[in-house]
């Protein structure tokens, strides 16, 4: 039978709430799951936010967080002897709307964890939607699809939405916030804040991007990962802009273009960047397998971490 023991207290960092969860089955322990709230009291921009976060599960069993009002960090810590000091901050994708926070979330996370790095899962704001609105019915004659033109590597598919525009610097500032609480908590984690990086999937990508893109140098990931997530504004690639991985399916109708624009900005600006565009694959591959070469996706990430010196393997 497993034992589970739950605690909270309230932290001295900006009142933030912890949630701790350690779980025991038998001799064999689990990896200690902390979640904080991003911001003390009520998220800036929420105050009229009406409708409450539901969670629904996939057939696989992997949650979908909906209407996301209050952010937080869910923190994945590897056992101290493996540990190497870097730390990565996963975005989840779901179009804004949804956050798929196993397959583009916990589940990267312990994989990291059992490679000795530090992950922080970012449930980040979601457009407020009314989960009893009928469903929109579909066109008696749709359109056939084009893909976008992509213009300063901006491949957002709704630009002139203004509620999505909100609720995407909204997530931006969420990441931003992120960023700046794992730096400051590196210590008690025992991470290397010189070691911080952003990964985002589908939407996520975009958030993470933006976060990136509109920093200060002081703010910046040491480095920046992208999977199947363009960018969803312009993109002027700072001065100070980090090394960047991106991998997307060759088949994923906008968005493999999008990913080839970003990572022609950053080697026009004449930043690293590495690119991974995978045969026979459209979306939200994340880690469920495919029997393909993109299963290993993210092993080509590690080796991309080791291979710019961004872990510390040593003894």
């Amino acid at each position: 039978m497993q034992d589970i023991k739950y605690s909270r207290k309230i932290s001295s960092l900006g009142g933030l709430v912890l949630v701790f969860f350690t779980c025991l089955s038998g001799n064999a322990s689990f990896a200690q799951q902390e979640e904080l709230l991003l911001w003390p009291g009520q998220a800036p921009g929420t105050d009229n936010w009406q409708f409450p976060e539901t969670v629904n599960t996939t057939p696989d069993g992997d949650r979908i967080v909906s209407n996301v009002s209050a952010p937080s960090l869910a923190v994945y810590l590897p056992e101290a002897p493996s540990a190497n000091g870097t730390a990565v901050i996963i975005a989840p994708g779901g179009a804004l709307r949804v956050l798929g926070m196993d397959n583009e979330g916990s589940k990267v996370a312990r994989w990291l964890n059992n490679r000795g790095i530090a992950a922080f899962v970012l449930k980040y704001r979601t457009l407020q939607t009314d989960p009893n609105a009928p469903a929109p019915e579909p066109s008696v004659n749709p359109r056939p699809r084009q893909e976008l033109t992509i213009r300063n590597g901006n491949a957002n598919p709704e630009p002139d939405n203004p509620a999505l525009r909100e609720v995407l610097e909204m997530g931006i500032a969420d990441a931003r916030q992120a960023l700046n609480l794992v730096r400051e908590r590196a210590n008690d984690w025992g991470i290397d804040p010189n070691r911080v990086g952003l990964m985002g999937f589908s939407a996520g990508g975009g958030v993470v991007i933006g976060a990136t893109i509109a920093e200060s140098p002081s703010g910046m990931p040491n480095f920046l990962a992208s999977l199947y997530g363009p960018s969803l504004q312009d993109v002027v690639v700072p001065q100070q802009a980090p090394p960047l991985f991106i991998a997307v399916g060759n088949n994923h109708f906008n968005v493999t273009n999008g990913c080839l624009a970003l990572f022609g900005a950053w080697k026009s600006a004449g930043k690293p960047a590495e690119i991974h565009i995978y045969d026979q694959v459209s979306a939200g591959f994340g880690m469920r397998k495919q029997d393909l070469p993109v299963d290993d996706w993210i092993v080509r990430f590690y080796e991309w971490l080791e291979a710019r010196g961004l872990l510390d393997t040593s003894e």
